[in-house]
């Protein structure tokens, strides 16, 4: 079967969504294209809270994004039964976490995100295929001419489109389609970056992490079946590590010195503290990205809070789960959910409880908050994408902040976006530790989004050019919606006056035009004078 449309956007994640948007209300009909049944990717199909800047609340990213957080703040007010305070508070945040001013369930992330394409469904200009995985690109020359996708029946669908943007979540189209580009890590010599490491490692990514959701109902029992490889993990010791894995202690990420979490199960409702600049937020596991506190909802709603396991002890970085053969990925992915399950049930029967005790066997997996069927979250959540070979590169240099360097936001002429985040880089499969370097705000260069060669493959996600240890700050739910919107948008821009991506780029003028194009869209393009990162 053929389908032919405008734009193809091939993967449902926050960029692929955010793209497929902004390309239907301009008009341009749409298919877009997810391996799982859920759209929404980090947010949803991998349970993974928003994690954003400390200004999120006044500036720093786009009006569509915006409208996403308040859709998902009046999904709550409009069907949950919630406390006086909880209702008349403009943030809103249901789990009153500390990653994330917005802390929500996986399923309140489907709605919104849905509800925000149901228009352009309605209206023809958006088709949506989920449960379709891309298993080959055609190619002639510079140009992809069609991308074939395999359905969950095993029939293949190939998708026709002028433009096709990669938005999965591994820059799976980078290699089927020959396009020039990199994974892992750069050698020094390569970038000047001050933490790459002296040889390239293409194998050198970061974890991966297999979520699920949790909550406790104290005198009951929830412990679930031994995993068959609990032994192995329990006494795993990895060389960047400080201790076994399955421990609440582990590595502080900014000096990679070991510290003992706490974990409180229903600790109560002390207003957390949401601002990541002088430490980071997960020394108590439990609040650290709860997506449902008991406090925000009417008295008795919930028996327990809902707390999402995205901690340091669930990193697995054995081995890489792209960009490899097929048998070793999939072993890679089977040990990571392996660890995941080793992790809960180490909790459950012997971690060390506050009160002497070991173990909380009223744990208890929640897989109606993650739509599965054994509690884990439908799919990995994977850190580090392939990335596009781009026009530029943005690097270490670029973005960190330095004492005695440039003291305000990163800028760059072609901006067309706004993030902020750490370089925040998790333990790696190369046998590195945590790298973890402060940086200024950025802005988002265009150059960064268009390839050298290819004239209609656009990276609309984690696969922009970056390197190895800017992806660190590139990566989170914000700057992906930002990079996949202006994807979009560039997609629309060129079929509309017959450019192409290069030379929108490269030409001063052009570049102007279409950041004019984005203002328009609401689109912040450069950042206020903020310190104090």
């Amino acid at each position: 079967m053929e389908l032919r449309t405008d734009i193809a956007v091939v993967g449902g994640g926050m960029g692929g969504v955010a793209a497929a948007l902004a390309a239907a209300r301009a008009g341009r009909d749409v298919i877009l294209t997810e391996d799982s049944d859920w759209l929404g990717g980090q947010l949803t199909s991998q349970a993974v809270p928003p994690d954003e800047h400390p200004w999120i609340e006044r500036f720093g990213c786009s009006a569509s994004y915006r409208a996403l957080r308040d859709g998902l703040r009046e999904h709550y007010r409009r069907w949950y039964p919630l406390s006086p305070a909880a209702r008349a508070d403009p943030h809103l945040n249901p789990g009153r976490a500390v990653v994330s001013e917005i802390c929500v369930e996986p399923r309140a992330g489907v709605a919104v995100l849905e509800a925000m394409l149901a228009p352009y469904r309605t209206a023809g200009r958006l088709r949506v295929l989920t449960n379709h995985w891309p298993v080959a690109v055609q190619v002639d020359g510079d140009r992809v001419t069609a991308v074939t996708l395999r359905r969950e029946d095993g029939e293949q669908v190939d998708v026709v489109a002028p433009f096709v943007l990669d938005a999965t979540e591994t820059g799976a189209l980078l290699p089927l389609s020959g396009a020039e580009h990199v994974t892992g890590a750069e050698s020094q010599t390569e970038t000047g970056e001050p933490h790459a490491p002296p040889v390239a490692d293409p194998r050198n990514m970061q974890a991966v992490s297999w979520c699920f959701a949790i909550d406790h109902r104290a005198g009951e029992d929830h412990v679930i079946d031994r995993p068959a490889s609990y032994e192995f993990w329990r006494d795993h010791r990895p060389p960047a590590w400080s201790g076994p894995l399955l421990s609440l202690t582990a590595p502080v990420p900014r000096t990679g010195e070991p510290a003992t979490r706490t974990l409180t199960p229903n600790p109560g409702a002390a207003a957390p503290v949401v601002d990541h600049r002088t430490t980071g937020g997960d020394m108590e596991l439990w609040t650290f990205r709860r997506i449902a506190a008991r406090e925000s909802f009417a008295p008795g709603f919930l028996d327990s809070d809902i707390t999402l396991v995205n901690w340091p002890m669930i990193d697995y970085f054995e081995g890489p789960v792209h960009a490899v053969a097929p048998d070793e990925a999939a072993r890679h992915l089977a040990g990571a959910r392996e660890l995941s399950l080793s992790f809960l049930y180490w909790l459950q029967t012997e971690a060390p409880r506050p009160d002497g005790g070991t173990g909380w066997p009223g744990l208890r997996l929640r897989p109606d908050v993650t739509g599965t069927a054994d509690g884990l979250a439908k799919r990995p959540y994977i850190r580090e994408s392939a990335r596009i070979a781009a026009l530029s590169t943005v690097t270490e240099q670029d973005v960190a902040y330095v004492e005695g360097g440039p003291a305000g936001p990163a800028r760059f002429p072609d901006s067309v976006g706004v993030g902020s985040y750490r370089i925040d880089l998790h333990p790696s499969t190369g046998g590195d530790g945590y790298i973890d370097v402060a940086s200024r705000p950025f802005e988002i260069p265009l150059r960064a989004l268009v390839p050298v060669r290819m004239r209609n493959l656009l990276p609309a996600a984690k696969n922009i050019g970056t390197t190895h240890i800017t992806n660190g700050c590139f990566r989170l739910h914000p700057v992906e919606w930002t990079i996949g919107e202006v994807a979009g948008t560039l997609a629309v821009h060129c079929l509309q006056y017959g450019y192409q991506p290069q030379q929108v780029a490269t030409d001063a003028d052009l570049v102007a035009q279409f950041q004019s194009r984005l203002r328009a869209s609401g689109v912040e393009l450069h950042w206020p004078d903020v310190r104090g990162y």
